[in-house]
């Protein structure tokens, strides 16, 4: 059975949506069979990847509403190994949908466990809000790799957000836990980067990954290409950053 992981930090511009991305196109290169899951009504998941946002497809808004069968709305990315399930801007609506349906913290639960046979791992891109869909990532989750910017405020609310998955571990997911906690946006110019990694490490000890990520100009304009930076610029600081990051998580088990 496959891996789970919900890339979460309700902080946008973070790198949700950049490590999601990369990550999972290196995990692929490996060989792994790897689904990501737009969860972000954004859709900037399905976009760096190659696939349009213009909801002309179906996808995760329908599977959660019942109104399509899980793999009706997994899709063929161009990379081997690599399958998305899309979002589109319908699945801005659910939040508000889900709040009276019974059960409504599992159901994006029941899709990946419908595939989780499928694939060793599935990335979960999760929208920048601790509302019900993320707390159906969670869910849904074996884990979470929670990416904090190497800037001003960058722990501001963080706390929040370890509040609310030691919740969901209480109440509805016993078996979530932290997979990592990734650095990213780090300029090694900066003493303000530093700090914050100083800060992080004492707080977080040995679950912030060795792999950090940089500043990179090639990371920030590979989504307009639709590509992620493996294809992109694969010999750039940001496209080592990733290949690197995809080999700790796979080594660490």
């Amino acid at each position: 059975m496959g891996r789970a992981i919900i890339v979460a930090n309700q902080k946008g511009g973070v790198g949700k949506t950049t490590t999601v991305v990369n990550l999972s196109a290196y995990v692929a290169r490996y060989g792994r069979k790897t689904l990501v899951i737009d969860l972000d009504s954004q859709g900037n998941s399905c976009s760096g990847l190659g696939m349009g946002k213009d909801g002309s497809k179906k996808g995760l808004y329908e599977a959660l509403m019942g109104m399509v069968e899980v793999n009706k709305i997994i899709y063929p990315t161009g990379l081997e190994n690599l399958h998305i399930m899309p979002s589109n801007i319908n699945l801005s609506g659910a939040q508000v949908e889900l709040v009276n349906m019974t059960e409504r913290e599992y159901k994006l639960k029941r899709i990946v466990d419908a595939v989780k046979n499928s694939y060793d791992f599935i990335f979960i891109d999760s929208p920048p809000s601790l509302g019900l869909l993320t707390i159906n990532g969670l869910v849904a989750s074996d884990s979470v790799i929670i990416p904090i910017q190497c800037e001003y405020y960058a722990l501001e609310g963080l706390s929040q957000l370890l509040k609310t998955i030691n919740l969901v571990k209480l109440r509805l997911n016993s078996t979530l836990r932290l997979e990592g906690v990734l650095l990213t946006m780090y300029d090694t110019r900066n003493n303000l980067s530093k700090q914050v990694m100083e800060e992080v490490i004492a707080y977080f000890k040995n679950k912030v990954y060795k792999t950090v990520i940089p500043r990179n100009v090639k990371l920030a304009e590979a989504p307009s290409f639709g590509q992620p930076i493996s294809t992109y610029d694969p010999n750039s600081i940001g496209a080592v950053s990733y290949f690197n990051l995809s080999k700790e998580l796979i080594e660490n088990g």
